[in-house]
């Protein structure tokens, strides 16, 4: 990669500097502090000045009313730490500090994304996906917001990046199997190691892990058939003919054992730094939980599944995230903003606005009302369960890959209603086509010519794990597909890379 850079070096100064000013805007204009953003600066400030990894709570002693920090397991400690390291240098609670820190986070993202079309595309690509990913407003934005979305795109472009280096070196037929594992060792090590970084700052970072051993089990026999095909003419039994041309028998034999090293190794790296906090976990909560909890919730909070499930049997769309599932419990729900599929039929409208009259009461979500709300959701997932358990993850799924990326900027979740505010309601309008544009190009380079593009099985499968997951999750927010960018940016850079190669002239010289 760096010698791609010195050979082009005006076009990779002036691009990174059009990135820059792109995430300097939105950290001058459109900054985001989020209520998850202060509770990881909580548990952050309480790390680093009294060394323990907990949330500040308020207690009543006496007549005075007192704080304390009270031991958690809710937030893993990958983002708390990274902002412990900054407002250690620049201060607690120094957000600006840290928007600034994940801008150049979110500038090295862009060269390896670049690095990786390399690998897996051309230099061509690699030129493209440059651009694509320093001038993408949906990375951008994130630069500026206190969230984990840019380490955690950093972290999985980096370990995709390591990963089909990795693959590269073991499939070069020019290599002999001591040479392979020796160099293959470090790169397969730092795959596990970035992935750990993505498990640390969020538990759905395991979706890579699961993609890299799925791809490695399931390439693993076609692989070592093609290795010892290239490797016929290299590698000869010491004890045959010069003139039988037969590979050693214990050629596809050594590339599995290989395979099974790097799995191995990407498995130990990825899950042994979650050892420490696990521990901590067991020895300060008393209860097993080697990530955090399902629902981000305290030892002794009450989680809501039964409204949950109840929410899942209709919500496709971000709009009822923030409208009525974050609203819950501590605010009204509002049933003129349940959409139609909320409610199937009259009996079930009885019984639906019932349950929220009675929470409406006190805004309370009482054990009783749970599972009221989880009558609710089980009568109608026994009437339609195809449209639970298939048709509703996927609607979610396409809300989350197509909606406009505007869910931390000033357009209102209801964009679609021009009349409220044009202008933002243009601004999504344009924000989506944009979103369309990537993914649009990402799903031509997939249909057209896939074989193009080295290892797309490994980067296919990531994409399409993680939106299987997400299909299951009751709030279908946009930037929880951002960490399949750099995968929508490479594929997007091979089809743009033809259409370059194909419209550039041709001369002959006679």
């Amino acid at each position: 990669m760096l010698s791609l850079i010195r050979e082009h070096r005006s076009f990779f100064l002036g691009t990174t500097l059009a990135a820059l000013a792109l995430r300097l805007f939105f950290f001058v204009h459109f900054p985001v502090v989020t209520d998850d953003s202060r509770i990881y600066a909580d548990l952050a400030t309480n790390w680093l000045q009294h060394g323990i990894y907990g949330q500040t709570q308020a207690s009543q002693r006496g007549t005075q009313p007192e704080k304390q920090i009270v031991p958690t397991d809710a937030r893993l400690p990958g983002y708390p730490a990274f902002l412990a390291g900054i407002f250690w240098l620049f201060g607690a609670g120094n957000f600006k500090a840290v928007m600034l820190k994940q801008i150049l986070v979110d500038l090295a993202t862009c060269l390896i994304v670049a690095d990786l079309a390399r690998r897996a595309v051309s230099e061509r690509a690699a030129r493209i996906a440059f651009v694509l990913a320093a001038l993408c407003p949906f990375l951008a934005n994130y630069a500026a917001a206190a969230l984990t979305e840019t380490l955690e795109i950093f972290f999985t472009a980096l370990a995709l990046d390591c990963a089909v280096a990795a693959l590269n070196r073991m499939h070069d037929a020019r290599l002999e199997m001591g040479v392979l594992a020796e160099t293959c060792r470090k790169l397969w090590a730092a795959t596990g190691a970035a992935i750990a970084a993505c498990i640390l700052l969020r538990p759905d970072g395991g979706i890579l892990l699961a993609a890299v051993a799925l791809y490695l089990a399931v390439a693993a026999p076609k692989g070592a058939s093609d290795f010892e095909e290239r490797t016929a003419s290299l590698k000869r039994c010491p004890d045959t003919k010069p003139e039988s041309r037969r590979p050693c028998p214990d050629t596809k034999r050594e590339f599995f054992r290989s395979l099974l090293a790097a799995g191995t190794i990407v498995v130990v790296f990825a899950l042994a730094p979650l050892a420490p906090w696990t521990i901590r976990n067991f020895r300060t909560l008393h209860h097993f939980q080697p990530l955090a909890p399902r629902y981000a919730n305290e030892t002794d909070e009450l989680v809501p599944r039964g409204f949950n499930r109840w929410v899942k049997t209709w919500i496709v769309d971000y709009a009822s995230v923030e409208e009525i599932y974050w609203n819950v419990p501590g605010y009204k729900i509002d049933p003129e903003k349940l959409p139609s599929r909320a409610i199937d039929n009259p009996a079930e409208r009885d019984a639906t606005l019932a349950v929220i009259a009675d929470y409406n009461q006190s805004q309370d979500m009482t054990p009783e009302l749970d599972a009221r709300f989880g009558k609710v959701a089980a009568d109608r997932i026994r009437a339609h369960p195809v449209r639970y358990y298939v048709v509703l993850p996927l609607l979610r799924v396409a809300d989350m890959w197509l909606r406009p990326r505007t869910e931390i900027l000033p357009p209102d979740v209801r964009w679609w209603a021009f009349h409220d505010d044009a202008k933002q309601s243009v601004m999504a309008v344009g924000f989506g086509l944009l979103n369309l544009a990537y993914v649009a190009g990402a799903l031509l380079a997939v249909v057209r010519r896939p074989s193009g593009i080295r290892w797309a099985g490994l980067l296919v499968s990531f994409v399409l794990l993680r939106s299987a997951f997400l299909g299951t999750l009751e709030n279908p927010e946009p930037r929880y597909t951002l960490e399949c960018y750099p995968v929508v940016i490479l594929f997007a850079s091979r089809v743009l890379a033809d259409l370059q190669r194909v419209r550039r002239p041709t001369y002959k010289t006679s």
